[in-house]
């Protein structure tokens, strides 16, 4: 995250995505996290489209809050901002990448060469499968 300007238009997708959209309660929305996380942020005409972060935790880059306006969805979007966080990653010295996927988006993380790890399971109402993918050597 480069300003304070980035960081309000990520949440206000994330509120647009998750709160609004997708019912999330208010309250697990934003977290602790938030405040060491890497951010990124993805425009389209100079309006915030698409938010997502990166918190390392271990050697393990955890990839999360990924979130693209309805309005802007089906751009590469969503693949530009996950290439974006895979790479802070690796700077980080991250091996590994893990997320935790919503079902129906699964799909598009195995298209970025992420595999399923276990069972799904509830998160925030909403039925999520974990997944990891090994960065190449850094």
């Amino acid at each position: 995250m480069r300003t304070a300007g980035e960081l309000l238009d990520a949440y206000a997708v994330r509120r647009n995505v998750f709160i609004i959209e997708q019912q999330v309660p208010e309250s697990i929305e934003r977290d602790h996290l938030d405040r060491t996380a890497e951010h990124v942020v993805a425009y389209v005409d100079g309006v915030a489209a698409g938010a997502g972060r990166l918190v390392v935790e271990g050697g393990v880059g955890k990839v999360g809050r990924m979130a693209v306006r309805a309005s802007a969805r089906r751009r590469g979007i969503g693949a530009r901002m996950l290439t974006e966080l895979e790479a802070a990653a690796a700077e980080s010295g991250c091996d590994v990448v893990e997320l935790h996927a919503q079902l129906h988006a699964a799909p598009f993380y195995q298209r970025a060469g992420y595999a399923t790890q276990g069972e799904s399971f509830l998160e925030a109402g909403i039925e999520h499968v974990t997944m990891q993918k090994r960065l190449t050597a850094h």
